[in-house]
């Protein structure tokens, strides 16, 4: 049972998001890609600052979640809010949750509001994973330690001499990011572990993914262009979509892929996974006495906060442990929301928190529910496509969703909506959100 305290509501101190915007989600390509994290976050931040009727100087706070910044970026949010003008009075911080990052980054700033020390705030999650680092091992490391230590020409060689080639082997980063310390498995492999525990298919894994990106397809020719900021790089060359959504994708086509965590026996395959991109997301949240004070619209407000805890093995559940005691909260069925948010970080991993409130057992064992909290309505979950399609840059993620959310529930004149995700590690993240 996820932690009573984990939670936030917002329904006595009213929390709005008043814009937000993302960049064109990049799919990393097996070198750096054209943007650090710091980049992409700027130029979207500049076009949404541009249509503000306040100066960037007005923002009480910058907070950005960032998973993995590169070795000039410390402390992001702040390199972030100077390069957007913020001035040098305005504070700035980075959150760090995985995958929740983003979405920690809202709850972070909505939490400032809420407590009165904060009336406007910049809030995202930005994520350059294509230039996730190498670094040296222990081997060279001490090797490199004592070259510099050594004081005379013959310790020099001596030092020298004891250099091994297995020295020059890197630690990616990215390879130990994408995996769980604790329990030794990867994030595919837990993926693999949820689709064994609620007997999901081969065929069901690519039979959603196809949905992912046929939906996606769909949504890049109306929709999406609205939360989109173009990307220019130094050379000139516009990034104006996401790059992974493939709208050529078959059944037949995904089905040729091979396992790629478990090779002989697995599921999991990089067709219905979630890829790896760079990306950015922002949003401004603001209070009651800001809106009125710059006659801000309203994109929507923030109702409920919840984090949720559970096995790393099954990390994948996370939103079913962080969504479900919102739903108790407001005496809520699955269906009374009108349209859901889950990333998709792997086809099973969606399909198994679908099962998951499916069965008496598991809501009875591990969220104290009498029984199964139902089936939830497939036409309501994810009808853009999702990370399958998009990427998921992971610092920025958590944002995406909510702020696509949002856009969902405007363009179909919906009420409410609940934006969700796992978190490696064994956590989940979710938000209540009413337009």
């Amino acid at each position: 049972m996820p932690n009573k305290k984990n939670n936030q509501t917002f329904e006595k101190t009213p929390i709005y998001i008043v814009d937000g915007i993302r960049t064109p989600f990049l799919k990393a390509k097996g070198k750096p890609g054209p943007f650090s994290a710091a980049d992409l976050a700027v130029q979207a931040g500049r076009q949404l600052l541009l249509r503000q009727p306040f100066s960037p100087t007005d923002f009480s706070e910058v907070i950005m979640g960032c998973v993995s910044p590169r070795e000039d970026e410390a402390n992001i949010a702040r390199i972030i809010a100077l390069r957007l003008g913020c001035g040098k009075s305005v504070p700035a911080w980075t959150v760090q949750r995985n995958c929740g990052s983003g979405m920690q980054a809202i709850d972070s700033a909505a939490q400032a509001i809420q407590t009165g020390r904060a009336h406007l705030v910049l809030a995202g999650g930005t994520e350059a994973m294509s230039r996730a680092p190498l670094l040296f091992n222990e081997g060279m490391v001490c090797w490199l330690s004592a070259l510099q230590s050594s004081r005379s020409f013959m310790q020099r060689l001596k030092t020298l001499a004891h250099f091994r080639p297995a020295f020059l082997k890197p630690i990616i980063g990215l390879l130990h990011g994408l995996s769980d310390p604790i329990v030794s498995l990867n994030m595919g492999q837990t993926a693999e572990i949820l689709a064994h525990q609620f007997g999901i298919t081969r065929e069901q894994m690519d039979a959603y993914s196809l949905r992912s990106h046929q939906r996606a397809a769909l949504a890049q020719k109306t929709d999406l262009a609205a939360e989109i900021a173009n990307l220019y790089d130094v050379k000139g060359q516009l990034y104006p979509v996401d790059e992974g959504v493939r709208p050529e994708s078959t059944m037949a086509s995904l089905i040729k892929l091979k396992p790629f965590f478990d090779k002989k026996f697995g599921l999991v395959t990089a067709g219905n996974s979630s890829q790896i991109t760079d990306g950015a997301a922002l949003l401004i949240l603001a209070s009651e006495q800001a809106v009125n004070e710059y006659q801000l619209p309203v994109l929507g407000r923030l109702v409920d906060t919840q984090w949720g805890a559970l096995a790393p093995q099954v990390m994948g559940l996370g939103p079913v442990f962080a969504a479900t005691p919102i739903l108790k909260r407001h005496q809520l069925a699955l269906n009374d929301i009108d349209y859901w948010e889950i990333n998709e970080a792997f086809a099973t991993q969606v399909l198994a928190c679908l099962a998951a409130w499916q069965d008496d057992a598991f809501c009875q064992q591990y969220l104290a529910l009498p029984a199964a909290l139902g089936a939830l309505e497939i036409d309501r979950l994810n009808i853009d496509g999702g990370a399958i399609a998009l990427g998921h840059p992971v610092g920025a993620s958590g944002a995406r969703v909510v702020l696509h959310l949002l856009h969902v529930l405007r363009k179909n004149q919906a009420k409410r909506g609940i934006a969700g995700l796992c978190i490696g590690g064994g956590q989940g993240g979710a938000m209540l959100v009413e337009v």
